[in-house]
């Protein structure tokens, strides 16, 4: 896919009108995780050294295009000046008096920061009169907020289209790596897809098996498989209904050349909690008053015999029940070989999604990887092989 980049376009003296994400978990009324404020510095700075003047553009929370104090944008403003390093001018709207008034003050070097968009009804809409209004502020769009991308707003989608547009750093990071991933890949590619419930990665699934080489099912999902296999997993998390289903993706696989690999051996409890008693057996040996809670060290070592045979590797979702031991241990174990590989220079290695990263950072490899998507549903509808109506308007603006 071909877009506009910041430096493709002239921004010497222009008001950039930048789309960025500042949906951050706050706790009374300050910010308790600033990562997602962090990634948006390149691009601000980029555009002024570029000459431009950005103008920075978000949604916080659902307001449900009402006013909402506690929703206010105001109150990311301190942690946003601690990340650019300088004074962040905040318009109490998004468009009209107060907004032309902080954006006509603007010197070179300014940073002004518009109330939440969501604010107003017309943002969630698309409304064409709301994005006109939005658009009449700038000369120039840049749309940095990728996580937001499967979204057609006026923000995301209605500004692309009225303005000379490009994307900003972050969004073209994350563009080309998930490029690197599904789209232009080194083969083979092997996809992780974990998670509790097959019914809620339907698309992601059907859409995997006809664009990688392997793909390894962990979690619940994987006890669903099992039981579409006359496998029995006594107590475990598996979503019985959905037996036929997993074996019609299992036959779509064998159509497109797709390995599916699954548990081979098991880490069973008879309680869901930390440091539970467990065994470890084959997988088809699941005692009825027992559950599964990992994948077993056999399972492990072929999953690590599939990195190794790889050269794209695309993560969504943990191998068990990453969030207490020993229920980590394969993730664990898993992540820390795509880790290896990918230090080495012989993987690519993208992951996304917010157990994933979670687990990944647990694991202590998160940045070892490739690139980790924060996008969250984006990242989703992307590996579902959706069309992002963010991205979309980049393109199109492209040509």
């Amino acid at each position: 896919m071909k877009f506009n980049r910041i430096e493709d376009l002239d921004l010497n003296g222009k008001v950039v009108l930048t789309r960025v994400d500042l949906n951050v978990p706050t706790e009374n009324g300050q910010v308790t995780d600033t990562t997602r404020i962090e990634k948006i510095v390149p691009t601000v700075k980029a555009i002024q050294e570029a000459g431009g003047k950005p103008v920075l553009l978000a949604h916080f929370d659902r307001p449900k295009g009402k006013r909402v104090d506690s929703m206010s944008l105001g109150q990311i403003v301190p942690a946003l000046e601690a990340a650019l390093g300088q004074k962040v001018t905040f318009a109490e709207e998004a468009i009209g008096g107060p907004a032309k008034r902080a954006v006509a003050a603007m010197h070179p070097g300014d940073v002004v920061l518009l109330e939440n968009t969501r604010f107003y009804p017309g943002e969630e809409s698309n409304d064409p009169t709301f994005a006109a209004s939005l658009a009449a502020l700038g000369e120039v769009y840049v749309n940095d907020a990728f996580s937001a991308a499967h979204r057609a707003h006026a923000s995301t989608e209605g500004l692309a289209r009225l303005l000379p547009s490009a994307a900003g750093k972050l969004m073209e990071a994350e563009l080309n790596a998930l490029n690197a991933a599904l789209g232009d890949a080194q083969r083979p590619v092997v996809a992780v897809v974990g998670g509790a419930k097959v019914s809620t990665k339907l698309d992601l699934l059907s859409n995997l098996i006809e664009k990688v080489d392997n793909l390894v099912i962990g979690g619940g999902m994987a006890n669903t498989f099992l039981v579409a296999q006359g496998i029995e997993v006594g107590k475990s998390l598996a979503e019985r209904d959905m037996a036929d289903t997993a074996r019609e993706i299992m036959a779509k696989a064998g159509r497109t050349g797709c390995r599916i690999h699954l548990p081979v051996d098991i880490v069973v409890a008879s309680e869901f909690k930390a440091n539970a008693p467990s065994q470890v057996l084959p997988a088809d040996q699941c005692p009825a008053d027992a559950m599964i809670l990992d994948a077993g060290p056999q399972t492990v070592t072929e999953v690590r015999a599939v990195f190794e045979a790889c050269r794209t590797l695309i993560w969504n979702g943990p191998l068990g029940a990453f969030e207490i031991p020993p229920f980590d241990a394969a993730t664990n174990a898993a992540a820390q070989e795509a880790a290896k590989l990918t230090r080495e220079g012989r993987l690519i290695s993208v992951a996304g999604g917010g157990d994933t990263v979670a687990a990944l950072n647990k694991a202590g490899v998160a940045g070892d990887f490739t690139f980790i998507s924060t996008a969250g549903g984006a990242f989703l509808e992307w590996m579902e092989g959706k069309d992002l109506p963010g991205v979309a308007a980049l393109a199109d603006a492209r040509q």
